[in-house]
């Protein structure tokens, strides 16, 4: 089982920049692909970013790719997302997820997942 805690999150205008961070702690982190999912008001939950075990694979959401960059440290057991040219499109809040340890899985479907933070908001205004 792992647990997993966000922070970073906060209030920033148009054009800012924002380094959200996932701590894990429990079991096997270093063979979890994590990735970032985000949600807005009145919205389904959807996919921002991921990455592989390893780190050699990235997988990144139309809207924020060349904008967003999502890299881990598995010393640290840490998943970072930094979020540049913020626009208010990406207001909502970000949740960090892991998937099953050593298992292949589909990056951008949230249904892979199995653990969930609980959220980190983030703001956008103009």
């Amino acid at each position: 089982q792992v647990h997993l805690v966000e922070s970073g999150g906060g209030v920033v205008q148009a054009g800012d920049s924002l380094r959200l961070s996932c701590v894990a702690s429990g079991s096997a982190f270093s063979l979890r692909a994590m990735a970032w999912f985000r949600q807005a008001p009145g919205k389904e939950r959807e996919f921002v970013a991921a990455i592989s075990w390893a780190g050699g694979t990235t997988f990144y959401a139309d809207a924020v790719k060349g904008r967003f960059t999502i890299s881990r440290d598995n010393g640290k057991t840490e998943v970072l997302l930094q979020m540049n040219s913020l626009q208010q499109g990406d207001t909502g809040i970000y949740y960090c997820a892991a998937a099953p340890m050593a298992t292949m899985v589909r990056l951008s479907e949230i249904n892979e997942y199995e653990a969930w933070g609980q959220g980190t908001q983030v703001t956008v205004s103009s």
